[in-house]
């Protein structure tokens, strides 16, 4: 089953959707298909395309903007899927202080690291070992963190969450 990224009357992203309930947001006339996924679905009287990117046609207000969700998929997202400390791709998760040693798990203590390094790092800290952060990690902020969080991203979606703080993760 295919996913559409739904954006509110303002461009900004909101989430994710199926296909499914994409079509039936179009067809009610309660959303616009900005783009379409190239998947053409058939039925007795013609045919229509799925979207993959839907804009609703009139404003949602979100009262409360939730925190991005510390996820292993969204760290991995932050941090481009290289490990922070060889740039080499990502197998595994980090704590930057170790927990054995008081370090918490949140965003500013947890990096992405291929196992090479973490086996080497264990549960030691960074001076120890002499090594330094390519760049200190952060929580991601932005509209666009909710969608890439999920590790679920298409890559014709990212013009849409560039300009809501993508341009971090793309790069």
């Amino acid at each position: 089953m295919n996913r559409t990224l739904v954006l509110n009357a303002t461009y900004e992203p909101l989430g994710v959707v199926t296909d499914r309930r994409a079509l039936i947001l179009v067809l009610n006339n309660r959303a616009t298909m900005i783009e379409s996924s190239g998947t053409v679905l058939h039925f007795a009287t013609g045919q229509l395309e799925l979207p993959l990117v839907i804009r609703l046609n009139k404003f949602v207000k979100i009262p409360y903007r939730h925190a991005v969700p510390l996820s292993r998929r969204a760290i991995f997202a932050r941090d481009g899927g290289r490990c922070v400390y060889c740039h080499a791709a990502a197998t595994s998760i980090d704590h930057v202080i170790p927990r054995s040693r008081g370090g918490g798990h949140n965003w500013e203590n947890v990096v992405s690291a291929c196992h090479k390094c973490n086996h080497v790092k264990a549960d030691k800290p960074l001076k120890e070992l002499g090594w330094r952060l390519r760049s200190l990690p952060r929580e991601p902020v932005g509209a666009a963190w909710r969608i890439l969080g999920t590790g679920r991203t298409e890559s014709r979606w990212l013009p849409y969450l560039e300009p809501f703080g993508v341009a971090a993760a793309t790069a």
